[in-house]
């Protein structure tokens, strides 16, 4: 009996000892370089005495995890020296490695004062970059007469991090049928969950001279959050972010900003080069090259590129992260993966495009994972396609009856869907059915928006409810408008005021009609809008992207208490064409009432108030002309937001005032046209110029005549003169420069404290030059207004006879990632009444 009980025992510790050694051991760390600090991406993980393991990824992380007894883990990748670390079997444990150069290895590391130091000059790797470069144009597919090829590409979007505590929220109790969808072969160690996806197949056709491409889309399919979400919007501000990524251009847009491509002309004066092997990538022998940015912080990627071993030095293979040092907002993650094959002799196309980010507020914790593939195969190399197949809209839908027929997909997609990515689509439907998504989605919507949703209209926006002004003392505002529930062609929107010092009702009401193919509120718009309004407005003051009524801009520096009393008709047509260029004809009727310290005294006024003009009546033909090619917008609820790309903006405004027509008093011309152009200066940001000129042609007194834009808030406004008073310069010839250059930390990225904050530099400089003729001079003219001066008869409104107005600011941006600051300077007419010669004035804006 003792011996069972002692058999019994021994077994009993087998099992429990075979438990424990098979028990999982997870392990994750990150590799970095001893020297330098920078992570190794691509580092060869495994056990000792195998060959199967992991690799770290493009940040250096790795994450292995193994039923197996294991004891020793050994890292290595050729150029380094390889490590073995002991492991800890059946524990979840964290094993940071540091590798060091294998300088046998690595010729073109010159050893000097006991250090490595790296140089360009004699350095091999340098050698076959600048080889690299060289070869650029031969090897660019763009260099083609004409080529064409299928495209097959996704995209999805998740939640990143996903965790046990997250799962197991009570709000969220409804919802644990999403978390059968989740994936875990995204991003290594974490858990996502799909949340959009799409996928599309399209053909795609090339000509180099005259330059065209034309995509003909056979087929769509996406997820839609259809009462929620704007689909559209989200389609465009995903092409936006994930821009296809061309390795031969010398900067490669990403995510809002340019970065030093690898085989930049000037690559090595910014960039750290490492051969590391000779290595076959399917079938084809290549170089094995590490690159690395000399300054981490600065806008530039890291990686691998294979290059072929032959004469050709084409880029077969890249994959590409950032350093975790730059100075990119709300990125946790970046990888780029692009593969070339050689369709023809010494014609090298891409077949592979992958971009994959993960977005998230803070390093830690869940974000948002966002990633787009595209394959391409079947190319044809030198078919030409007629010319009339190239007009027309650059890229058309052909069939959308089969957008969601799973045959079709199932013939034409490139690669299989995985399981995650097949059951996304039914997850979406299954979650906007539950009451509790859609109590959530209205309150986010109304928090982001500023809209109460109700039925078919909108009550809104909050932000306007109340304010307060000088004239009217506190204000109250009630308004709201009718959404594509009520009608895709027709928008009623419409608010009501009243002023409890002036005790006067505003209002507005406004209604468009779609005449064209696509709503109301869809590029390309061809709508016909009429509008009636009455309120109060102050002369000089254009807001950008904000209500004039808005609380935030109540409070404002100086006297404020010169405005009109505005009563508007305005009928006007836009239309937008395919290729960016739109035209806007309108005809409006406006009486302007001066109030508060506003009077529009005529130079032979005597100081009787029966021989002041109570108001003034125009009426008017406008014709606006905007030219803006390769655009692309963002389009809200409120606004629609441009994205600036390298094409400059053109536009041209001529307004006809017409004596006598519906009580018009004024004949005169007004012509003004402006360019705006973004000059990209990577790695030192960019440069935004705007040039505007105008040309008055009549007499008019000045509400009329130009009052330039000034901005007595606290906000800073882009376009406005922020150190000018309302109504101080006005002019009926006029030229302007408005010059912003965004260093985007070029400079501050070389300073610790400001580096490890990510702020940005930023400087402006505005110049005004202006005349006012004698025709619309009161100086001159009896019959004109006398220009506003203060009640001791000091002027407050000039002209910019002696000279320009000028003021530059320098400016500290992305503080805590979302506000700009800038201090301002004026440098002329500060003798002038109640002026400042500086001044400080915030933003708010997210960007990456």
């Amino acid at each position: 009996m003792r011996r069972i009980h002692r058999l019994l025992f021994l077994f009993s510790g087998f099992l429990f000892s075979t438990f424990f050694i098979s028990a999982q051991t997870t392990i994750k760390g990150v590799v970095t370089d001893a020297q330098s600090g920078d992570p190794i991406p691509l580092v060869n993980i495994f056990p000792t005495g195998t060959t199967q393991g992991t690799s770290t990824d493009f940040n250096g992380e790795y994450f292995f995890t193994s039923a197996d007894s294991i004891t020793t883990l050994q890292y290595s990748l050729v150029g380094y020296l390889p490590v073995v670390r002991k492991v800890n079997p059946g524990k979840s444990q964290v094993i940071n490695v540091k590798l060091s150069i294998d300088v046998k290895t690595l010729g073109e590391v010159t050893v000097k004062d006991k250090k490595n130091r790296y140089k360009n000059r004699n350095n091999p790797a340098v050698e076959l970059i600048r080889q690299v470069i060289d070869h650029k144009k031969q090897n660019r597919k763009e260099e083609l007469d004409a080529f064409q090829f299928e495209k097959y590409e996704k995209v999805q979007f998740a939640l990143s991090n996903i965790s046990e505590k997250f799962k197991e929220k009570k709000y969220l109790k409804k919802f644990q049928f999403i978390f059968d969808n989740i994936d875990t072969t995204k991003i290594p160690g974490q858990e996502i969950l799909p949340m959009y996806f799409s996928e599309s197949i399209a053909n795609v056709y090339y000509r180099k001279s005259p330059k065209k491409q034309k995509e003909i889309v056979r087929g769509t399919r996406k997820v839609e959050f259809k009462d929620y979400i704007d689909n559209e919007s989200i389609e465009k501000f995903i092409s936006y972010l994930y821009q296809d990524i061309d390795i031969y251009d010398n900067n490669v847009m990403m995510l809002t900003n340019q970065f030093v491509s690898p085989i930049s002309d000037v690559g090595p004066i910014f960039y750290r080069y490492y051969i590391l092997d000779t290595v076959f990538v399917d079938n084809t022998k290549c170089y094995k090259m590490s690159f690395y940015p000399k300054n981490k912080s600065d806008f530039q990627f890291q990686g691998n590129l294979y290059i072929t071993f032959d004469s050709s030095f084409a880029v077969k293979k890249d994959e590409m992260t950032v350093s975790v040092e730059l100075n990119l907002n709300f990125v946790k993650g970046l990888n780029i993966i692009q593969e070339f094959s050689e369709v023809e002799p010494g014609q090298w196309m891409i077949m592979k495009d992958e971009i994959s980010v993960d977005f998230g507020i803070a390093k830690k914790g869940m974000g948002i994972y966002g990633q787009r593939s595209a394959s391409n195969k079947n190319y044809i190399i030198g078919e030409q396609m007629p010319d009339d197949f190239y007009k027309g809209e650059p890229k058309v839908v052909v069939d959308t009856s089969i957008l969601n027929q799973d045959a079709f997909w199932d013939k034409t997609r490139h690669a299989p869907l995985t399981k995650s990515e097949q059951g996304v689509i039914t997850m979406v439907d299954s979650i906007q059915s539950i009451p509790e998504f859609k109590r959530f989605m209205k309150l986010l919507d109304f928090l982001i928006v500023g809209y109460i949703a109700v039925g078919k209209v909108e009550i809104g926006p909050v932000n306007t409810a109340y304010s307060f002004n000088p004239i009217e003392g506190s204000r109250v505002r009630l308004g709201g408008r009718t959404t594509r529930k009520f009608s895709q062609r027709v928008n009623y929107d419409v608010y009501a005021a009243y002023g409890f010092k002036d005790e006067k009702w505003k209002y507005s009401l406004s209604t468009t009609y779609a005449l064209g193919k696509s709503s109301y509120d869809r590029w390309p718009l061809q709508n016909l809008k009429l509008t009636f309004q009455y309120d109060v407005k102050i002369p000089g003051q254009e807001l950008q992207f904000v209500h004039e009524d808005n609380l935030l801009l109540s409070i404002k520096r100086g006297e404020n208490d010169k405005m009109t009393y505005n009563r508007t008709f305005n009928l006007e047509y836009l239309r937008e064409l395919v290729n960016n260029f739109s035209y806007n004809i309108s005809f409006q009727h406006l009486n302007q009432e001066p109030t508060g310290t506003l009077y529009f005294n005529p130079v032979s006024y005597y100081g009787s108030e029966n021989t002041r003009v109570s108001s003034i009546t125009t009426s008017q033909l406008d014709i606006n002309l905007r030219y803006a090619p390769s655009e692309q917008f963002f389009q809200g609820r409120i606004y629609r937001t441009q994205t600036n790309n390298e094409y400059p903006i053109y536009q041209l405004r001529i307004n006809l005032g017409v004596k006598d027509l519906f009580g018009g008093e004024y004949t005169f011309q007004k012509v003004t046209a402006g360019i705006f152009k973004r000059f990209y200066l990577s790695p030192f940001g960019y440069t935004d110029v705007l040039v505007e000129g105008g040309q008055l042609f009549g007499k008019v007194p000045y509400p009329l005549i130009y009052i330039h834009r000034a901005n007595q808030t606290y906000s800073l406004q882009l376009q406005s003169y922020n150190l000018m008073n309302f109504l101080e310069f006005v002019s009926d010839r006029y030229v302007a420069f408005n010059i912003n250059h965004f260093f985007n930390g070029f400079f501050f990225n070389s300073i610790p404290i400001f580096k490890q904050l990510k702020l940005r530099e930023v400087v402006t400089a505005k110049l005004l030059y202006g005349t006012l003729s004698n025709t619309n001079n009161p100086d001159y003219q009896d019959d004109l207004f006398k220009l506003p001066v203060q009640e001791n008869g000091t002027p407050l409104t000039y002209s910019l006879e002696a000279k320009p107005y000028i003021e530059i600011s320098a400016g500290i941006a992305n503080i805590f990632k979302l506000l700009r600051v800038d201090v301002i300077r004026r440098f002329s007419y500060l003798d002038h009444p109640n002026v400042s010669e500086y001044g400080v004035r915030a933003r708010f804006k997210l960007d990456f």
